[in-house]
């Protein structure tokens, strides 16, 4: 049994000194990195057989 579990109080999981918008940003930024570019679409050409 570990310290916390015998206080029967949660962790608490705020950091201190970084706003809400900070750890917001940081999570938009890392699912942007993490995610893998889409591929590029398929490009019709249009233009008639002389």
């Amino acid at each position: 049994m570990s310290a916390t579990e015998s206080k029967g109080q949660p962790l608490p999981f705020a950091v201190a000194g970084v706003s809400m918008r900070d750890l917001l940003a940081a999570g938009e930024a890392a699912a942007l990195i993490s995610t893998p570019p889409r591929a590029p679409e398929p490009v019709e050409d249009h233009r008639e057989a002389a």
